[in-house]
């Protein structure tokens, strides 16, 4: 006998959707099978109108349950439901995947920083990135091997990986402190392959790290362009040009040569103090990126 009314059967079927959509994209293992029996539960009591637990419990809706849908009403539900299901599977996909890089690139920011100084032989400041880099790693490797985002779900590889990268990192840590700077340069550039592999065999492109690192970046010139700040822009034009050049080494269509253009042409603003267009730039620049990054980031 049903005893769940239309309200109450929506409210369960759509809450049931979301939190299957949590556990699949979201979770780790363990709280995954949790989430994904009570999504069930409730995607299930809801489409029969039929609560087992209001039964044991004595609670009789059957006098409320009251007419069903009619069939604008039913069109609309199923309407919403699908764009629940569809919008809501490429959002968790995307931004898990966008999470991870996020993730990546906070770690692998003090990685390549290490590998720079210790390849310019700057003893001291090698030294420090690498005591932040030795945390950040333990935590993304913590995160990433008991959690992982769709994207990376079917990778059996990965916990693999990370442990070889973390024995390598960590065995640097003499040369970095006391010895031979170039030899853990050296060493440390063994890393780099490793989290390529990640990244290719994922499906990932290296165009969609490269763009990340930019845009952390180009968001500080942003911030100067928005403040009129003409001496803070031409400041960070050179690395923020440089992390492009990185972009545009990957790939470097029309798409990527617009962010280029308007990159430039900020800086040619800044240089000729024409203050008030800069916010303006600022804009495109940024509107210029996000159709690049949500195509191919």
């Amino acid at each position: 006998m049903k005893n769940i009314s239309s309200p109450d059967q929506l409210a369960r079927i759509f809450l049931g959707v979301v939190i299957l959509e949590v556990a699949a994209f979201w979770l780790p293992p363990g709280w995954q099978i949790a989430a994904g029996i009570v999504g069930l539960i409730l995607l299930g009591t809801g489409l029969m109108r039929f609560c087992p637990l209001y039964r044991l419990l004595g609670i009789n809706k059957n006098t409320a349950i009251g007419k069903p849908l009619g069939k604008p009403a039913l069109v609309v539900a199923l309407l919403l439901l699908g764009a629940l299901i569809i919008g809501g599977s490429y959002a968790s996909a995307f931004f898990t995947r966008k999470l991870f890089l996020e993730d990546f690139n906070v770690m692998n920011n003090y990685y390549k920083q290490t590998l720079f100084l210790t390849g310019k032989n700057e003893r001291e400041k090698a030294g420090a990135n690498y005591d932040r880099l030795i945390p950040e790693y333990q935590k993304f490797q913590a995160k990433y091997t008991s959690y992982r985002p769709y994207a990376l779900r079917g990778d059996d590889k990965l916990g693999v990986d990370l442990a070889s990268a973390e024995k390598m990192i960590s065995a640097v840590s003499p040369l970095v402190k006391t010895g031979d700077l170039h030899q853990a340069h050296l060493d440390l550039e063994k890393v780099r392959p490793v989290f390529q592999e990640i990244f290719k065999r994922n499906g990932f492109s290296m165009l969609a790290v490269a763009l990340v690192d930019f845009h952390d970046a180009m968001e500080l010139m942003l911030d100067a362009a928005n403040a009129k700040s003409d001496a803070k822009v031409t400041t960070l034009y050179p690395p923020v040009s440089d992390l492009l050049k990185v972009v545009e080494a990957e790939a470097n269509d029309a798409e990527i040569q617009t962010i280029r253009k308007n990159l430039d042409d900020l800086l040619a603003l800044a240089t000729a103090k024409t203050l008030d267009k800069m916010p303006a730039k600022g804009d495109e620049l940024k509107t210029s990126f996000v159709k690049v990054y949500l195509k191919r980031g």
